[in-house]
């Protein structure tokens, strides 16, 4: 009875590792939006997950890649709106949105795929997307 108490102690006392995040703002990050250069282990990843809502990251030496995708579409025409990009003090936080095509647009009868890619210089900080 006495080792139950003494591990539950423990555990309230010390939590279970998760860190918070602080959502202040430290600055705006300057990024570039990719289609060609996109790495081929990276472009093989969107290529297994795009027909699904997926959000992803992909790092080397000099750059992070980070994903959005907004999965199978009906048709063509849709587009990605980066509403915000900044660092926090333990974090880069993305806000996209996805926009479908006008009214007005000829719509491709083919489903689409739509999704963004974005590259930032390197940080070790965790990618909260909203």
């Amino acid at each position: 009875m006495a080792a139950l108490l003494m591990i539950t102690v423990l555990v309230t006392l010390f939590g279970c590792g998760i860190e918070k995040t602080d959502g202040n703002r430290l600055q705006d990050l300057e990024y570039e939006i990719i289609e060609d250069e996109i790495p081929k282990e990276l472009a093989e990843k969107i290529e297994e997950k795009k027909s699904a809502d997926f959000k992803l990251t992909y790092e080397n030496d000099k750059y992070l890649y980070i994903v959005r995708g907004y999965g199978e579409q009906e048709t063509g025409g849709y587009s990605i709106q980066i509403l915000d990009l900044y660092l926090t003090q333990n974090a880069v936080v993305l806000h996209t949105n996805l926009k479908g095509p006008s009214k007005d647009e000829v719509k491709n009868a083919a489903p689409s795929y739509p999704y963004i890619v974005i590259r930032i210089e390197h940080t070790d900080k965790n990618v909260i997307f909203q």
